[in-house]
C-alpha cells in the first residue's frame, strides 16, 4: 500500500514540476491573490485528480480492447488546448498582472482549479502510461485498497507540487523578472505548444 502511495505522489509531483498550465497558474493566482487563494486553488486541481486517476485506472485495464480510448481523449484535449492559448493570449492582450497584491475573490481561485483540472484531458493519458509502465514491471496492484493509495498519493502528490509553486512564487518572480508580469501571454505559448506536440504525436 505505501509503495502504490509512493508512486502516485511522485509520479504526480514529477509530472507538474515543469512549468505548465496548472502550475504557472498557481504562480499567478499566488501572486496576485496570496496564499491563502493558492492553497484554495490546489484543493480544485487535486480533487479532480482524484476521479482521473480512478478513470485512468479503470481505462489502463481495458485499453488493450479498445485502443481507440485514449487517442479520443487526446483528440479532445488538442481542441481544449487550442482554445485555451486563444484565451490566455486574449487576456495578455487586456492587461498585464500585477505584481502587488490585489483584492482577492474568494469563490474564484477554488472554481479556477476545478475548471482547470477538469480541462486538462491529458491528465488521464498522463496516468494511464504510468499505470501501464507500472504494470508492466508487476509493481501495480488493480485491488481496490492499493488503487485507493495510489489515487491518494496523486492527489496529495499534486497539491504538494502546487503548493510549493505558490510558496515560493516571490523567489521565481524575482529570479524571472519579466515572466511573471508576462504569465498570461506564457500561459498561451505553452498551452498552443501542448497543442501543437499533441497534434504531431496523434497525426504523424
Amino acid at each position: 500500500m505505501f509503495l502504490h502511495f509512493f508512486f502516485g505522489f511522485i509520479f504526480a509531483f514529477l509530472g507538474s514540476i515543469t512549468p505548465s498550465m496548472l502550475n504557472m497558474t498557481a504562480l499567478k493566482i499566488s501572486l496576485e491573490n496570496g496564499k491563502k487563494e493558492l492553497n484554495n486553488y490546489a484543493i480544485g486541481v487535486s480533487l479532480v485528480v482524484l476521479p482521473q486517476a480512478y478513470i485512468a485506472v479503470f481505462l489502463t485495464k481495458h485499453i488493450v480492447e479498445n485502443p481507440s480510448i485514449l487517442e479520443s481523449l487526446e483528440k479532445v484535449g488538442i481542441v481544449i488546448f487550442m482554445l485555451l492559448s486563444y484565451y490566455f493570449y486574449s487576456e495578455s492582450k487586456k492587461s498585464k498582472i500585477q505584481i502587488e497584491t490585489n483584492e482577492v475573490k474568494k469563490e474564484n481561485a477554488f472554481l479556477a482549479g476545478i475548471t482547470l483540472s477538469v480541462l486538462n484531458m491529458f491528465s488521464i493519458p498522463f496516468f494511464c502510461g504510468i499505470i501501464a509502465t507500472l504494470d508492466a514491471f508487476k509493481l501495480f496492484d488493480f485491488e481496490v485498497i492499493h488503487v485507493l493509495f495510489f489515487i491518494l498519493g496523486s492527489v496529495i502528490g499534486t497539491f504538494y507540487i502546487l503548493f510549493l509553486y505558490g510558496k515560493f512564487a516571490n523567489f521565481i518572480q524575482k529570479k524571472t523578472g519579466k515572466l511573471t508580469k508576462d504569465i498570461n501571454i506564457i500561459l498561451s505559448i505553452l498551452t498552443g505548444f501542448v497543442a501543437i506536440l499533441s497534434v504531431i504525436k496523434l497525426f504523424f
